[in-house]
Parts: C-alpha cells; sequence; structure tokens
C-alpha cells in the first residue's frame, strides 16, 4: 500500500484541510464533466478520477507510479464502472489524438522536469472544444508558507502567476488563470478585470497572493466560467480548531513522553560516563604508578651498575694487591732457598776441606740444618700463605659481582 509522503494524497491519511483543498479542485472540474469522456492525468490514488466519474461518460486515471495506480485498482479509493486506471506517463500518453472532452492535471505540473511535454501531449489528445484543467502552487506564496522546510523536494518547477499565464499560451489560444484560495470554503476567482466574466472580485496583486493557480485552457474556446466556491464538512472553523488544540494537546504528550524518555536515556548515559570515567581515572593512576615503578627500577639497574663497578674495581685492586703479595713470597722464598742450598754447599766444602774441622762443622751443619728446618718450615708456611691467598683470588673469581660484570661485559677479566 502507498504511504503518506506529504505529497500524494491518500483517502484517511492526510488532514481535513489537505483532503478539501484537493477535492475542491475536483469539485470545480466535475462541474465540466458531465456526460464527457474525461482525462485525470496523474490521478494518484484515484480519488479524484471517481469524484469526476459521478457525472462524467467514463473518466481515465493515469499515474506513472505503479504502486499508485494499484492502491486506486484495488479499490483504495473505491470502485465505478465509470472508472478505468493505467500506469502511463502523462508525458506521453498513450491514447490517440482527439479522445477526450475535459483533461484534468493538478499539481502534476510543478514535479515534470519537461514540463512542456504534459501541455503537449494535452493538446494533443484533447479534442477541439474541449477544456485542459492545470493547476500549480503559487510559487511565492508557496515558498513563504512552507518557511523553515525550505524547498519541496518534490517539486522540480514552480510558476509565478504572469510566468504560468505565459507557458499555458505557448500551447493553447485560450487561457484563463483562476485563483484558488481558501477562506471558508475553497473559492475559485478570475482577477476580476473584465476578461472572462467570472466574478466581480479585483485582486491588486494580480494573483501574486493566491494560495494556487487552475489554468482552464483551450484550442478553440473556453466554457463559460462562473465564481465558484467549494465549501467542505471541515468548514466549521470553530470545530477545526478544537479538534486542531486536540491533535496539537495529543502531540504535546507524545513530545513530552519522549523527553521524558531523552531525559531518562540521558541520565542513564551520565551515569555511565561517570562510571566510564572513574574507570578511566583509575586506569591512569594504575599507568602512572606503573610508570614510576619502571622509572625506581630503571634507577635502582643503575644504582646496581655502579655499584658492581664499583666492587669489581676494589676486587680487582685487591686481587693486583694479592697477586703482588704472592710474587714477593715467591721471591723471597727462592732466595731463602737459594741461600740456604748455598749455605749447605759451603758447609759441606769447608767439611771436605777441613777435616780437623770436624766436630765444629758438624756443629755448624747441625745449625745449618737447623737454619734450613726453620727456613723449610717459614717456606712452607709461606706455601700455606700462597695457597689461601689463592683460594681468595678464587673465591673472588666465583662471587656474583664479577659474574654480574661478565654479563654486563663490565669489569676486569680474572
Amino acid at each position: 500500500m502507498s504511504e503518506f509522503t506529504g505529497e500524494r494524497v491518500i483517502p484517511g491519511q492526510v488532514n481535513d484541510d489537505l483532503w478539501a483543498e484537493h477535492l475542491a479542485r475536483y469539485a470545480f472540474a466535475a462541474r465540466f464533466a458531465a456526460g464527457k469522456r474525461v482525462l485525470d492525468a496523474g490521478c494518484g490514488t484515484g480519488y479524484g478520477a471517481l469524484e469526476l466519474g459521478r457525472d462524467a461518460a467514463a473518466v481515465t486515471g493515469i499515474d506513472v507510479a505503479w504502486d499508485a495506480v494499484d492502491y486506486a485498482v484495488r479499490g483504495g479509493s473505491g470502485r465505478s464502472g465509470q472508472v478505468a486506471y493505467c500506469q502511463a506517463s502523462v508525458e506521453a500518453m498513450p491514447f490517440a489524438a482527439a479522445s477526450f472532452d475535459l483533461i484534468t492535471a493538478f499539481e502534476v505540473i510543478e514535479h515534470l522536469a519537461d514540463w512542456r511535454a504534459l501541455a503537449r501531449e494535452a493538446k494533443r489528445v484533447l479534442r477541439p472544444a474541449g477544456t485542459f484543467l492545470v493547476s500549480t502552487p503559487n510559487r511565492s506564496y508557496y515558498a513563504e508558507s512552507r518557511g523553515a522546510e525550505g524547498p519541496n523536494p518534490y517539486h522540480v518547477h514552480e510558476f509565478e502567476y504572469e510566468e504560468f499565464q505565459a507557458a499555458l499560451h505557448e500551447f493553447f489560444p485560450h487561457v484563463e488563470i483562476l485563483l484558488q484560495n481558501r477562506v471558508e470554503g475553497f473559492a475559485f476567482q478570475g482577477l476580476g478585470d473584465g476578461g472572462s466574466g467570472i466574478g466581480e472580485t479585483h485582486d491588486s496583486g494580480r494573483g501574486t497572493e493566491a494560495h494556487f493557480f487552475i489554468g482552464v485552457c483551450g484550442v478553440s474556446a473556453l466554457p463559460e466560467l462562473q465564481a465558484f466556491v467549494y465549501v467542505p464538512r471541515a468548514a466549521n472553523l470553530l470545530r477545526e480548531r478544537e479538534r486542531h488544540i486536540r491533535k496539537l494537546e495529543q502531540e504535546l504528550d507524545q513530545v513530552k513522553l519522549w523527553l521524558d524518555g531523552q531525559i531518562g536515556e540521558h541520565a542513564k548515559l551520565q551515569s555511565l560516563h561517570q562510571d566510564l570515567t572513574a574507570h578511566l581515572e583509575e586506569r591512569n593512576r594504575w599507568a602512572l604508578e606503573l610508570q614510576e615503578n619502571w622509572k625506581a627500577a630503571q634507577n635502582r639497574i643503575v644504582q646496581l651498575q655502579d655499584e658492581l663497578k664499583a666492587h669489581e674495581s676494589s676486587s680487582a685492586e685487591m686481587a693486583a694487591g694479592y697477586e703482588r703479595q704472592v710474587a714477593g713470597l715467591q721471591q723471597e722464598n727462592r732466595e731463602k732457598t737459594e741461600w740456604a742450598l748455598q749455605t749447605e754447599a759451603r758447609l759441606m766444602a769447608d767439611l771436605a776441606a777441613r777435616g780437623e774441622q770436624h766436630a765444629a762443622t758438624v756443629r755448624l751443619l747441625d745449625q745449618a740444618e737447623a737454619t734450613v728446618i726453620e727456613r723449610t718450615e717459614w717456606a712452607q708456611r709461606l706455601d700455606q700463605e700462597l695457597a689461601f691467598a689463592k683460594a681468595q683470588l678464587d673465591a673472588i673469581r666465583r662471587s656474583r659481582w664479577l659474574k654480574l660484570g661478565r654479563i654486563f661485559g663490565v669489569g676486569p677479566k680474572l
């Protein structure tokens, strides 16, 4: 089913004012439809074709939109034996020339990029004595009435009064522009300049204040035109105002409900925002603590590296000192051993040379032996001290500080 978009009129889905505004044009056109063959070009959902079918001999409604034609055919606007519908473009009508006595094209021409095609086709399929009724909004009034809504996205070209009149004169020798205005009903009238005798009303603005234009066009002549006022059922203004107020109140209640819902959603979002903010702050604090811990660890690593370097330096100096001490002890041991051996050799030589001094020599040998024993014990002590020094050196080499130094590539190589 078609949906109301604000442009296509669907019975039961538009307010009374808009419905009366559109239906008034067909009520006006019905005055010329009695016993005639009628074409409703751009029939939409078919409500206007049915209105014309009350008095016409036959009515054909065409529309380029299949869903609108389907709605009309399926009974969206009711059924009538005098009314038929088909899908077709008003810019290329599938009818023979001079097929209709009356053609209506209400609120169609402003939707067409090639609006001249509509006028050209209407002239072609219209009988010489027939009448073409075409309506369009007044661009000046329409733009002002839409206000903040801006231009109508469905309209391709809108007309001023003089432009509309000149456009129709391109194809029809006889043209009368009527003004459709909303009063307590809908008035169809001329400008009162004596050209048509349609009424006594005078419009000093030459149509610039009118709501809509109704073009009455003919090839050979125009039918007799008289002032026409359509009074819809919605003309009781007080009742309409009351209904409108109730509708506004209902809309206001809906807006209040919507606002309450939005306020609740806002409160939920605000609570969620607060929770997220608290979580983010906690994460930020954790990140700052992690950064501080990382900095402390970096500083501790630097401190440990400095301590390792200092310990390695002192260990290296200590090891060098022990090595120097060991070397000195070894040299001293060698010297004392050499002296003992020299002494022993000298004594042995003296013993061999001086046999007579045997006793003295024995004493000397005893003394030398005691000295040798003493020196040997001293040498043994030196060996023990050397072994102790080596043990300490090995302990230094096995220390964790030297191992850390090897890992980091610092310190002496022992």
